[in-house]
């Protein structure tokens, strides 16, 4: 139950984050699917699979493709320590990886 409320906190993070950026989102209850967020903006859409972990890095067992029905599809990382990472998919994600989330979103600004 603690790791359900830690993962519920994340992604109300990530969400929040996306949203003062702009951003509708729409979180897939219980995570039923690849993606725990959906994200709209400006005609683009983008699913987000949320984890995290204070380790230096993470092991990921999910979806491993780039994109779910032509939308982009990223992995999204919270170290800790304001230490948020986005990226592709990938088995082994490191905290120097991917893109800092701030930088992500500065290139949907309109």
């Amino acid at each position: 139950m603690l790791a359900k409320r830690k993962g519920y906190r994340v992604e109300r993070k990530i969400r929040m984050f996306f949203e003062k950026n702009g951003w509708k989102v729409v979180r897939a209850g219980a995570s039923l699917g690849e993606a725990d967020l959906i994200c709209f903006k400006n005609e683009k859409c983008l699913f987000l699979q949320i984890k995290s972990t204070k380790k230096k890095t993470i092991y990921y067992h999910g979806y491993m493709n780039d994109t779910i029905e032509g939308f982009p599809f990223y992995l999204v990382v919270d170290f800790g320590y304001n230490k948020i990472r986005i990226l592709k998919p990938k088995h082994k994600a490191a905290i120097d990886e991917g893109m800092r989330l701030d930088e992500f979103l500065q290139k949907f600004k309109v």
